[in-house]
């Protein structure tokens, strides 16, 4: 009894799988006669969005916060974070703008125009949005790193970069004193 049941449902199963080897295909953009547009391929919806490219965040995302430049971080700044940051700004940043952010990568020392310094007032002053749209879309001489560095770890060295800035111009009174003799021993 079980065999030919068996045997029953597979010889049913592939009649129904012969139908679909049958079945009439069109190859994208190939002319169709079945729509009245006589296209194959059919028009996306307005406003679909790729799976997993909804974009609802517009400060991880833009940087903005109601369209104007936000001088906030979409996530918690983590040791993490910043550990991604050093590691993201090493690979991507210091070649033209160097370790501490100075404008003097290894560009500069083979001739090419120096970058903007980090440590500039005017660029001390910008808001963190800034470098993340600066990082995204390029500027001036600096293109778009959006294809190589995700958009989390774009923040990550923004928050990189505005530790640069603060290691650079801290008053030595607001360090703790334990910081301070590190730093009077490195210095020594």
């Amino acid at each position: 009894m079980k065999p030919i049941f068996i045997l029953l449902v597979g010889v049913i199963g592939m009649l129904g799988c012969n139908d679909m080897y049958d079945n009439h295909k069109m190859k994208p953009l190939q002319k169709s006669n079945y729509y009245a547009d006589h296209l194959s391929a059919r028009q996306i919806p307005e406003g679909t969005v790729a799976r997993g490219y909804a974009r609802t965040d517009e400060l991880l995302y833009t940087g903005r916060i109601d369209s104007v430049l936000a001088d906030a971080f979409p996530f918690e700044i983590t040791d993490e974070v910043m550990k991604t940051g050093q590691h993201q700004f090493t690979t991507f940043c210091t070649p033209c703008h160097g370790r501490l952010g100075d404008g003097n990568g290894m560009i500069v020392q083979r001739g090419f125009p120096r970058p903007n310094s980090y440590h500039a007032d005017s660029i001390r002053s910008k808001p963190a949005g800034y470098y993340f749209d600066v990082i995204t879309n390029g500027f001036g001489r600096m293109y778009s790193y959006a294809p190589s560095v995700p958009v989390r770890d774009r923040w990550a060295i923004v928050a990189y970069i505005r530790a640069l800035q603060l290691s650079q111009r801290m008053p030595a009174e607001e360090l703790s004193s334990a910081d301070r003799i590190s730093i009077s021993k490195a210095a020594k």
